[in-house]
């Protein structure tokens, strides 16, 4: 079978036409890949789009603050991303003059650039010879040769990456890596692919010894951590409340949220007015105290699942430091909190 030439031919036949595609300027493929590390084409084109329209330059995404970087970034998750965007931006502009490095070795050395997003512009941009290899890839090479290898095991990356350099024709490197990329996404999808139509059935051994719904093989199990938030949301007498930005280390930092009791297990309504008694958040008197969601929502992470109530707190006079809805609405929230505002604030 040879692997690259039908791999090529399907792709030239079955593409997206996605906007990243037609350009081999470094700064739209890096912008692309961040984007979408984590998150499916479908939900991070509006925002390789927006941030395309509102940075269409590394200068511009440098200049930019942070706080607007992560309004615009609000819903994607994983919000380091965007904080190492800025910072790696800022770094190019200051040390290079926007100037991205054009190899695969010096461009690892970028804050935020692993070997994948490395790859991807060291071949996309300047035809570097050198295998893009995500969770697409993996799939692909696992069933069609029958690799038994855990994708999470310590030589997995090494092992897969040997094999599609070995597969990688040399004068067409980029087209082969966006080939086996977007054949995964679309043809050997993650469950119930339609191998009838595949044109390397003939040469996938994981198709012909009914392998395809056990490959790749990804044993690791993630441990899950719960986590209980209470939000307090303060409303003064002229609607203002109040946010705090979240400096520790960990999910959501320098994201706004509302003050936070965390505790061991979801709270009771007598919980929480014990807890409000004990806490010194305002100066203001409480006049009542709502629990807006008796039954908490979910918000699931990689490591971690957020249990999350919203309490509303009417209190006297005005708030130090109180803000107004639309004022409140222009800060960077985590999307649970962002939606909260959206659709049950008033």
């Amino acid at each position: 079978m040879d692997f690259a030439r039908l791999i090529t031919r399907w792709y030239k036949e079955n593409k997206r036409d996605l906007p990243w595609r037609n350009s081999k300027d470094a700064y739209f493929i890096w912008l692309s890949e961040i984007i979408l590390q984590q998150t499916r084409v479908a939900q991070g084109t509006p925002y390789y789009l927006a941030f395309t329209e509102n940075f269409p330059t590394v200068f511009d995404l440098a200049n930019a603050s942070e706080q607007e970087i992560l309004k615009l970034w609000q819903g994607l998750g994983y919000y380091s991303r965007a904080r190492n965007l800025h910072q790696t931006a800022q770094f190019l502009t200051s040390h290079f003059n926007g100037e991205f490095p054009n190899n695969y070795d010096e461009l690892l050395k970028l804050k935020g650039v692993g070997e994948y997003t490395a790859a991807a512009i060291a071949s996309f941009c300047f035809d570097e010879a050198v295998p893009v290899v995500d969770g697409n890839v993996f799939r692909v090479l696992a069933r069609v040769f029958n690799i038994q290898t855990d994708i999470q095991s310590a030589g997995a990356k090494k092992e897969f990456k040997a094999l599609a350099q070995e597969l990688m024709p040399k004068k067409e490197s980029a087209l082969f890596n966006q080939a086996i990329m977007e054949f995964g996404a679309l043809q050997c999808v993650p469950k119930s692919p339609n191998c009838t139509v595949c044109p390397l059935n003939q040469g996938c051994l994981a198709f012909r010894d009914k392998l395809v719904d056990s490959l790749p093989v990804k044993q690791k199990k993630l441990k899950i951590k719960q986590r209980f938030f209470n939000y307090i949301v303060f409303v003064d007498e002229s609607g203002h409340s109040i946010i705090q930005k979240r400096h520790a280390k960990g999910i959501w930092h320098n994201l706004y949220e509302f003050p936070l009791i965390e505790t061991s297990n979801s709270l009771t309504f007598d919980d929480f007015e014990n807890h409000i008694i004990n806490q010194e958040f305002v100066d203001n008197q409480i006049e009542s105290i709502e629990e807006i969601n008796p039954v908490s929502q979910v918000h699931k992470l990689t490591h971690q699942h957020l249990y999350i109530k919203f309490w509303r707190i009417a209190v006297t006079g005005t708030l130090l430091n109180g803000i107004d809805y639309d004022t409140l609405r222009t800060y960077p929230f985590p999307i649970v909190l962002y939606n909260f505002i959206e659709n049950e604030w008033k």
